[in-house]
């Protein structure tokens, strides 16, 4: 027969167990989101613009803490380390539509003059290099049918980014829509830490599986 005060004392261990618990999940979910906030986000690639940096498929980690802090739900910028580099791939909300976020590559910085001529691109009269890029397009097009191949100089506003599309011609970036501004950038991506290929098979190789395993861990540049 249980004397009273053990059952009593049963009750105080399980509802402290359960406090242990609740308590262990709310900070896990806490922690959650402060790093989701303002260290580390994770986001998916849904279009091939990127190729070959990036395929649709892989899943990225986004640094968040690269070029500042800004207060949650704002633009606002409360900490600011660093300005974007020409090179480094971004992630922002797409200017003409804030809320799709984009991905792409910083080419031209705040004064930056750029211009391209038959597919080169030049930045302050100075050809870049690019060894990332891929053309799939073989054609030439005029500035007068399309700023794809062919763009008469602009320079970059203050605040502000010209970005384009590693895959060059089947891109959709500055060049067609103009600038994003340095408060619309979410952060830089740095690592593939997934990579799923829809169109795979179940196996081990990496250029025909579901899982590009030779992807997993690669870091951007």
């Amino acid at each position: 027969m249980h004397h009273p005060i053990e059952k009593n004392k049963n009750r105080v261990r399980s509802k402290s167990m359960l406090r242990e618990y609740a308590e262990a999940i709310i900070i896990a979910v806490l922690l959650a989101v402060f790093i989701r906030t303002f260290v580390v986000q994770a986001f998916k690639i849904p279009s091939g613009s990127m190729k070959v940096t990036l395929l649709v498929g892989d899943h990225i980690l986004v640094n968040k803490f690269t070029y500042g802090v800004k207060v949650p739900m704002t633009d606002k910028q409360i900490l600011h380390f660093s300005d974007p580099k020409r090179g480094d791939i971004v992630v922002f909300r797409y200017p003409v539509d804030p809320a799709k976020d984009f991905i792409k590559r910083v080419i031209g910085l705040p004064g930056d003059s750029v211009r391209i001529v038959d597919k080169q691109v030049y930045v302050n009269d100075e050809l870049l290099e690019e060894p990332y890029i891929q053309h799939t397009d073989d054609r030439i097009l005029p500035a007068s049918v399309s700023p794809r191949d062919n763009m008469d100089t602009i320079v970059v506003p203050e605040n502000s980014l010209f970005v384009m599309g590693d895959n060059r011609d089947e891109s959709y970036d500055s060049r067609f829509w103009d600038f994003v501004e340095l408060n619309e950038i979410k952060g830089r991506a740095f690592i593939i830490y997934w990579s799923w290929n829809r169109d795979g098979a179940f196996t081990l190789d990496s250029e025909e599986g579901v899982v590009r395993f030779d992807r997993l861990g690669k870091l951007l540049r």
